[in-house]
């Protein structure tokens, strides 16, 4: 997938899971934190998936695990931000 793929990949799940979530109204997170928060879970997922070699560049469980790591890493940011 190589680091464009994970940087896009990051960038549409921040983006997409700032806009779904339920608590994005009465959230204090702004969509270039969730951006941010996209991109650096699938950064560390790609990182981490090498470094203990669940997968390699280009295997096909590097984009499901890159993917489940940005939307966990957004919806928790979002959801640590929301005043309730």
């Amino acid at each position: 997938m190589g680091w464009t793929g994970v940087l896009v990949l990051g960038m549409a799940i921040g983006l997409a899971g700032w806009w779904l979530h339920p608590l994005r109204r009465s959230s204090r997170a702004r969509w270039w934190g969730a951006l941010l928060a996209g991109l650096l879970g699938a950064g560390v997922a790609r990182m981490a998936g090498n470094v203990i070699g669940l997968f390699h560049d280009g295997d096909t469980l590097e984009w499901p695990v890159c993917t489940a790591l940005a939307l966990i890493s957004v919806a928790v940011t979002v959801g640590l931000l929301s005043r309730r």
